[in-house]
């Protein structure tokens, strides 16, 4: 059942300033950032879903629901974006993901929020679950990018349950390898909540939670696939990753925790991160922390159906710029200084999170970032202003047009792009021609590891080969 939502996000106070802070008197808040992994637009209850996430229902119905929010068509861009407050392709991450035999990552000079946020008063900075920017050495580990806890895998798609990659160990705390029973979605929550415990009484926390789920292997754990009529007599669903398993030769990847047909799966994989988003709120509320907290909850890309999830009613998936593979499942919840069921219609995008969790904290965002602080917009302390977003070479989208390979659509009549424009007003697409057109002047190179390709790849347990940035 798709919650009501009482309020629209208008323009208010015409004429304030875009880059006004929250109110003095308010302390920097705990910030806890929760992304999910190839999770669709109608993957989540209070989009009418089949799928049962009443915990991610409830945190909507509390929070202002970023209704437009862009990301880029597939996972590592889209994080590195997040971290960085700017575009991706600005270094040299496009195209692809930071796949396992990749030289390149995330470039150590670029401030992430977290190196941002320990100026401010953060000493607690923590990331679990699914980096995947960079696996060539640690120059590229989330502890050289901020963090003071870790917490999770490199790659991305490994075994739920063996949590392995290329057939080598892929779980780690910190820099150490770590050998542990359990399904890897319960255990990174068990992990954040566990951080949560530890240092709510210890000044502002930050906590950067990237499930693995619900993207493929398609894993389940017996009692959710039961709670969604698993007949274990019945035909099971394949394994959509054999072609992976099989070139990587890794016996039983990804074979275990099979539902009766692909949706089922998927559907019981994301009702155990819903619980784990449950608890992970649960220790928020138990701790005093509500009020003041920033919660921020989005999907790193749209899903992709052949592994279980869905966009409909937008067109498009998963490595497209079509609506259904870039705008995603998006809230804020900020009880003291954010409203409550309450919808953002404009634009927003990934990029822009940088900006605005560093302005909660107290923090003046640099110049030359591509994203925008929210606050001002969503408080209704500023208007709403027309922006241009660009997600790749040729698509810009601004609140009412999509400009997409040379056709423009009209999002505010025809939100699920199916017919472009017949007969576009030049003005119009002159503005998003010119927009798209920056593009190619931003792109960058990529920032690769100095070290030599080793013989054996992957290391042992994913053991990554020290380098230091002293010696480039």
């Amino acid at each position: 059942m798709k919650c009501p939502l009482a309020v629209t996000l208008g323009v208010l106070m015409a004429g304030a300033d875009v880059s006004a802070e929250p109110n003095d008197e308010i302390q920097s808040p705990h910030i806890i950032h929760i992304v999910a992994d190839d999770l669709g637009w109608n993957d989540v209850g209070f989009h009418g879903s089949d799928i049962r996430t009443p915990n991610i229902d409830r945190l909507a119905s509390e929070s202002v629901i970023l209704n437009r929010f862009y990301v880029t068509p597939i996972c590592s861009p889209t994080r590195a974006g997040v971290l960085t407050g700017l575009y991706p392709f600005r270094f040299g991450m496009w195209g692809g993901v930071v796949s396992p035999t990749k030289r390149h990552g995330l470039p150590p000079e670029l401030e992430t929020i977290p190196e941002r946020l320990s100026k401010l008063g953060y000493e607690h900075r923590a990331m679990f679950g699914k980096w995947h920017l960079g696996l060539a050495s640690t120059l590229f580990h989330p502890l050289r990018h901020g963090m003071t806890e870790f917490y999770g895998h490199y790659n991305g798609a490994i075994d739920y349950f063996r949590r392995e990659r290329f057939a080598e160990l892929d779980w780690h705390r910190d820099h150490d390898s770590v050998q542990e029973e359990g399904y890897s979605t319960d255990l990174i929550g068990d992990a954040v909540v566990d951080f949560i415990d530890r240092n709510a009484n210890g000044g502002p926390v930050y906590a950067y939670v990237a499930f693995n789920a619900p993207h493929s292997p398609l894993q389940a754990k017996r009692s959710d696939l039961d709670a969604y009529g698993f007949d274990p007599d019945g035909k099971l669903a394949p394994n959509t990753d054999r072609k992976i398993a099989k070139r990587e030769n890794a016996l039983n990847y990804g074979d275990r925790g099979k539902g009766n047909s692909i949706r089922q799966t998927f559907a019981a994989m994301t009702t155990a991160m819903d619980r784990q988003i449950g608890r992970i709120l649960d220790a928020i509320d138990r701790n005093g922390m509500r009020e003041n907290t920033l919660v921020v909850f989005h999907s790193d890309n749209g899903a992709d159906p052949k592994h279980g999830g869905s966009n409909e009613p937008l067109r498009g998936n998963k490595f497209t710029t079509w609506e259904g593979g870039v705008r995603v499942v998006a809230v804020m919840r900020w009880p003291a200084v954010l409203p409550a069921a309450a919808k953002f219609d404009s634009v927003a995008s990934y990029v822009d999170l940088w900006p605005t969790m560093v302005a909660a904290a107290g923090g003046s965002p640099p110049g030359q970032l591509d994203g925008v602080n929210l606050l001002p917009w969503l408080t209704g302390k500023a208007p709403r202003q027309e922006r241009m977003i660009l997600l790749d070479a040729s698509t810009v989208v601004s609140d009412r047009w999509k400009w997409k390979d040379g056709e423009l659509f009209d999002l505010q009549r025809d939100p699920n792009e199916t017919q472009s424009v017949e007969d576009p007003d030049r003005d119009v697409v002159r503005g998003l021609e010119e927009s798209s057109k920056r593009f190619a002047s931003l792109v960058g190179p990529a920032f690769e590891s100095q070290l030599p390709v080793p013989e054996r790849w992957p290391p042992r347990d994913w053991k990554l080969p020290e380098e230091s940035p002293s010696i480039r």
